[in-house]
């Protein structure tokens, strides 16, 4: 049966197009038509009864209502049967456009849906309703494919049938699809609508066309020629390379010229297409052929002939240009040796390994980490080059390469060498062929030398500013300690019960004062009063209390450097240091020995590591201290300049001796150096820097002063500020029993109160501790001075000197913590009467 669309649009288009149920309305045109049939039939029945009795007019009648109920069954009839065929045409119809493999859609001029199948409503899941709107959401995503979209459906619309093919962006419905737009003759604006996708087939066709290419790419790259011959001796096919070879272009090579055109000698008797004389079905010869600008080259030619049965001949060859390969032999030469070059010169370790975990080649950076040769290297199990410790890590890393996956993080790996363990990172991969997987070690000694240098700096660091920090509370403390002891024996003299007593507080104040000092000392916070000196000197004028300290068991040995330089240092902390040295060296050796301490002039052109330090170019002074004592451990020496670390007996020592000598060394601008093993004794090495001034001549006079007290009172007006209360309490009590009128602030702002509420009373000296809360002493000072700049101040601070050279100046002096009674008082006698 014949389809028209347009007719069924026709019949359809009202309203929506409900599926066919052929069974009911089938059934109810049957009962119609049997109905119809039965009454015709009655209506017979009851006319041939009833003719007897009628007459001509009924008569008529009878048969004219036979005739119209027989017109009528057969109206009936044929309506049954035109319906049944209508929906055998729909049925058929919705059969065709749901077994098409594409997406089908017909619209009406509106572009409303009349119709769609099932691939349709398929397609528009996730988009919206089946429409054509939805068609357009399809792509919505594609700026340049809803643009030709919307040019096909106005083609459409105007009569024009045409198809495209789109891409969809959108998330769920990204492909290609071929839209076909196909306006239904007879109904203008009606257009039915097909989608095919065709994403597949674009992707094998696009695959296809980029292997085409890929296979031509290659022939016309290939470092090989190719060309193919018929009977005449004229070029069928030739590749780009061969072109290039024979300097011609390829149109010039395929259209004009014949094979023996480019032999530098064509051989005699020959067919057209023969390299060699006489021929043959396979030709491998080596020919010299013409190249570009009237050079020739020797060609390795490999040719076929194919001779078919109508005559006609087809050769197939392969050219290798001789000198492309001997160019391609000395690259690949140089290559490998560039290669080898790299290899052995890289700075860092490489290693090749099989699947057996042998190492089958290295270079001499990786030997040279084990401290052994390559033919020692190769050969051996690359787990036999780790510590023990490192043998599951290393097996681990290299199972997972492998098995082809990447190294994530580099690993850490100790490789053991002759006679030291040497810290490595190492990075891997494996060769896609061969089965041999490539490490690479960086040797991280130095990197883990700065790392522990870095450590043990910040660690030193943080122990001197913890130092710092209790020595200044404990300067406080013992201020106030120190200064009420004085107090107390101006009441209590000698021979009063209390004395003993007050003087044993005051005397151990000052032994922790002494530690304090200690503190400062290794923190390289103390105050350092240095002077031109010369090392032999004070060795001299040492060495009498050293052989007292050391003992009689002990031997000491002083060895002077000839013209040696001279250094600046605090005399009085350069005896600390060496006395310190003395001590440790003779508590190292309790049965006896020599102790030598020995000096020298030193120069280093380069940097010198010195344990974890860097000691820079420079001239130096070298103080050795050797002892024949019980030596150290290296767990030992890598704390040994730590304070309060000692391993002594509890009570035997404090710790703070070699941390003080370490700091005072490094406040002096040197640097110190232990070296020592177990039972082998230790050599401290100080190098002090060689000082370039002048040695200054002090002419010392000997002055005879007469014992007698000095004057320590007056009668002027002083601010005291201090913020703890037992140190301005002490010092207010010191300096009032001296005669002055003392203004007393726990802190700045109280005493910039004080000032504002005396100000017709001007003070004659400021007194103030440095660190306060709030207002520091020196932004006090620098408050007070507005008003009275020519004002005499004397900063107070358990610190050093040190952390006020930038508020030091004219007027202004330093009195450190702890101080005496008498120290309190004479340093504001000296200065008020400057």
């Amino acid at each position: 049966m014949k389809i028209d669309h347009a007719e069924f649009i026709a019949r359809h288009h009202k309203g929506a197009m409900p599926p066919p149920r052929k069974s009911r309305k089938k059934s109810w045109y049957g009962r119609l038509l049997i109905a119809l049939t039965l009454s015709l039939y009655i209506g017979i029945f009851l006319f041939m009864t009833s003719l007897p009795h009628m007459d001509e007019v009924t008569m008529a009648m009878e048969v004219m209502g036979l005739v119209l109920a027989a017109l009528i069954g057969l109206v009936a009839y044929r309506s049954y049967h035109l319906h049944f065929a209508q929906q055998q045409e729909l049925g058929l119809l919705k059969e065709v456009l749901e077994g098409s493999r594409g997406a089908r859609l017909i619209t009406d001029s509106a572009d409303n849906m009349v119709f769609s199948n099932e691939r349709f409503e398929d397609l528009c899941k996730g988009l919206g309703t089946p429409g054509y709107e939805t068609l357009v959401k399809l792509f919505a995503d594609n700026e340049e494919a809803l643009a030709l979209f919307r040019l096909l459906a106005d083609k459409a619309h105007r009569g024009l049938t045409d198809s495209i093919e789109l891409y969809s962006s959108n998330e769920k419905h990204a492909g290609w699809y071929v839209v076909a737009a196909q306006p239904v003759a007879g109904h203008a604006g009606f257009i039915h609508w097909r989608v095919d996708d065709v994403t597949e087939k674009h992707n094998v066709d696009r695959a296809t066309h980029e292997e085409r290419e890929k296979l031509i790419d290659f022939t016309d790259n290939a470092p090989v020629g190719f060309f193919s011959l018929d009977e005449s001796g004229r070029f069928i096919f030739a590749n780009a390379t061969f072109a290039r070879w024979v300097g011609d272009d390829l149109k010039t090579l395929l259209n004009q010229n014949v094979l023996h055109t480019y032999l530098t000698d064509p051989p005699g008797n020959a067919a057209p297409y023969d390299l060699v004389e006489k021929g043959g079905i396979r030709q491998v010869v080596e020919v010299r052929m013409k190249g570009p600008g009237g050079k020739s080259f020797m060609a390795a030619v490999n040719q076929i002939v194919v001779k078919e049965p109508d005559g006609r001949v087809t050769t197939r060859a392969v050219v290798n240009d001789m000198t492309s390969e001997r160019e391609m032999h000395k690259a690949l030469q140089a290559s490998e040796d560039r290669f080898q070059r790299f290899f052995e010169e890289a700075p860092l370790g490489i290693v090749l390994v099989n699947r057996e975990g042998v190492v089958k080649d290295c270079n001499n950076e990786f030997a040279g980490m084990l401290d052994l040769n390559v033919d020692e290297v190769e050969g051996k199990g690359l787990k036999s080059l780790v510590t023990e410790e490192d043998e599951g890590n290393l097996l681990s890393a290299i199972d997972k390469i492998e098995q082809g996956q990447q190294m994530e993080v580099p690993v850490e790996v100790s490789l053991q060498g002759k006679d030291n363990a040497v810290v490595a990172q190492m990075h891997g991969r494996r060769f896609k062929g061969g089965g041999h997987t490539v490490l690479h070690f960086i040797d991280l000694t130095e990197q883990k030398t700065l790392e522990a240098q870095f450590a043990q700096s910040q660690k030193m660091q943080g122990i001197g500013q913890l130092a710092g920090g209790i020595a200044h509370d404990f300067n406080n403390l013992l201020t106030a300690i120190i200064g009420f002891s004085d107090l107390l024996l101006l009441r209590h003299k000698p021979g009063d019960p209390s004395f003993s007593d007050i003087m044993q507080i005051k005397q151990n104040s000052n032994r922790a004062a002494n530690l304090v000092r200690q503190l400062l000392a290794f923190s390289r916070q103390q105050t350092l009063r240095p002077k031109v000196q010369d090392i032999t000197d004070i060795l001299t004028e040492l060495s009498h209390l050293l052989r007292r300290l050391i003992g009689a068991n002990i031997e000491l040995n002083l060895i002077h450097g000839e013209d040696l330089g001279l250094v600046k240092v605090d005399e009085g902390q350069m005896e600390q240091v060496l006395i310190n040295l003395a001590v440790n060296a003779r508590d190292a050796m309790e049965g006896g020995g020599d102790l030598t301490i020995a000096t020298e002039n030193f120069t280093n052109r380069k940097p010198k590591e010195l344990g974890t330090e860097e000691m820079p170019p420079g001239h130096w002074i070298l103080i050795k201290v050797t002892d024949a004592g019980c030596g150290m451990s290296r767990d030992i020496l890598d704390r040994v300049f730590e304070p309060f670390f000692t391993t002594k007996e509890v009570g035997d020592g404090t710790g703070l001796g070699l941390a003080t000598v370490y700091g005072i060394v490094r406040q002096t601008g040197g640097y110190l150096h232990v070296e020592s093993k177990p039972e082998k004794g230790s050599v401290f090495s100080i190098y002090l820097p060689r000082s370039n001034e002048a040695e200054e001549e002090e002419v010392e006079e000997d002055e005879v002063q007469e014992e007698k007290s000095q004057d320590l009172t007056g009668t002027e007006r002083i601010l005291l500020v201090e913020d703890e209360d037992a140190v301005r309490t002490f010092s207010q009590r010191a300096m009032t029993n001296k005669g002055y009128e003392v203004l007393a602030a726990d802190c700045g702002e109280t005493a910039l109160e004080l000032l504002e509420k005396e100000k017709d009373k001007p003070i004659d000296l400021l007194i103030t501790d440095v660190v306060m809360p709030n207002m520091d002493g020196p932004t006090l000072a620098q408050r007070i001075r507005q008003d009275s700049p020519q004002l005499k101040i004397i900063f107070i601070s358990g610190y050093t000197e040190d952390r006020l050279k930038d508020h030091m100046g004219e007027n202004i002096y330093f009195l450190p913590k702890p101080f005496t009674l008498k120290e309190l008082a004479a340093k504001v006698k000296e200065v008020l009467e400057e």
